[in-house]
């Protein structure tokens, strides 16, 4: 709003902007007005707006219906999270693009083989303020474009902290405006409201893609009796026969040795040991794909029920474009442990970050789904290329590196 008594100080701008609106430009394959290039009100946290966010464009090659990929025991998906950038608002995502351009190259490579990249997933805090459209805007949603429409695969986003804040009000206003915008930008890639896979008014659905289920839930608010009673029915109703393999992308991992883990416990991750481990356990999930920590790590954790023997494969994939952290020393898991009683929990951190944030680069994972046997690619990307977690770029779950 401009101040009563100040409009004539504002004209030149105003018709500025009035003739750049007329015009558009095409921004890495997004309609973009010149106006939110403009560094007015630069998209800065905290800053809202009143942008309206365009949804992405839906991709070329659309999600199967569940029904239509039941046969389906092979296939390949990626995995990465955490893309905001150090300038979101007034310009593309540099690191991002970094990383979607050789995600662009493995799409197109795969295509040419049996097994290729049938969608992606990303575990969350795709700008540094979900709440602000023009960070989506300008500096996001064109890159997640050229995903859908050069590579041709759907992409799913969960929601991360800065895309809705941290905030378990219902009402707090950035969370509120996070949502609208979350919604407004993936209106064409995630299921539809009306849809029995997706929770009304929450950003948690499900996906089903051949012999595996995926669910999507907003970890920053974890003691939501509703989102979690939710997530239980979906896992309930499960046809096993038809999905024997479950995985969990969400933003907060329950484990991590970076500056969000280590001897620093946040409430979210204390909430989700507490009361989404076991439920994941009960219900025998093998895959939680998450982000949060900017950096990659494995953690693998052990358990017994009436049936044998389980386990539980966490995978920290940070590397999507956000500032890199590095390693601040092992989390104390000893009342988690404890806690878990009869369900004898063992954990082991197989693929440990460096202490050093050069030693932890931008990448994603590839992941190579045969059945029951599921392989993990890690890719390094720019400086990062040939980047080795396990001694190598690569592991199969159930198999020491």
């Amino acid at each position: 709003m401009i101040p009563s008594g100040t409009a004539g100080s504002f004209a030149p701008v105003t018709r500025a902007v009035g003739a750049l609106v007329t015009r558009a430009r095409v921004l890495r394959g997004t309609l973009v007005p010149l106006a939110l290039l403009l560094p007015v009100a630069a998209g800065a946290q905290g800053v809202r707006d009143t942008v309206v966010t365009a949804p992405t464009l839906a991709p070329r090659q659309p999600l199967p219906t569940e029904a239509a990929t039941a046969a389906v025991t092979k296939f390949s998906f990626i995995a990465y999270g955490d893309t905001r950038g150090r300038h979101d608002g007034k310009e593309i995502q540099a690191e991002h693009q970094l990383v979607v351009e050789s995600m662009l190259a493995t799409i197109k490579k795969a295509a040419t083989t049996a097994d290729p990249i049938r969608f992606v997933l990303q575990s969350g805090d795709a700008v540094v303020n979900g709440a602000n459209a023009t960070q989506l805007q300008v500096s996001y949603i064109p890159l997640i474009n050229r995903l859908t429409q050069e590579g041709g695969v759907p992409y799913l986003l969960s929601v991360g902290n800065h895309d809705v804040g941290s905030s378990s009000d219902p009402a707090n206003q950035q969370r509120v405006d996070g949502l609208h915008n979350y919604f407004a930008a993936n209106a064409n890639l995630i299921p539809a409201e009306s849809s029995p896979r997706r929770l009304k008014g929450y950003a948690a659905y499900a996906v089903g893609y051949g012999n595996t289920f995926f669910v999507a839930f907003d970890s920053n608010i974890p003691d939501d009796t509703v989102q979690l009673a939710w997530v239980r029915g979906q896992l309930e109703h499960l046809d096993r026969k038809r999905y024997p393999n479950i995985a969990m992308f969400f933003h907060h991992p329950p484990f991590s040795s970076g500056p969000h883990g280590g001897a620093n416990l946040e409430r979210q991750a204390a909430s989700i040991r507490a009361k989404w481990m076991p439920l994941f356990r009960q219900h025998h999930v093998r895959l939680l794909l998450t982000g949060h920590e900017h950096l990659y790590e494995h953690w693998v954790e052990q358990y017994t029920d009436a049936s044998g023997l389980h386990r539980i494969d966490q995978i920290v994939s940070g590397g999507g474009g956000a500032p890199l952290y590095a390693y601040t020393g092992e989390p104390d898991l000893r009342d988690y442990i404890k806690n878990a009683g009869e369900a004898k929990v063992s954990l082991d951190h197989l693929a440990r970050p460096s202490s050093a944030p050069g030693g932890n680069p931008f990448h994603y994972v590839v992941i190579h789904v045969d059945g029951l046997r599921v392989t993990l690619e890690v890719v390094g990307v720019d400086w990062g290329r040939g980047f080795a977690p396990y001694r190598s770029s690569g592991v199969t779950l159930g198999e020491r590196p």
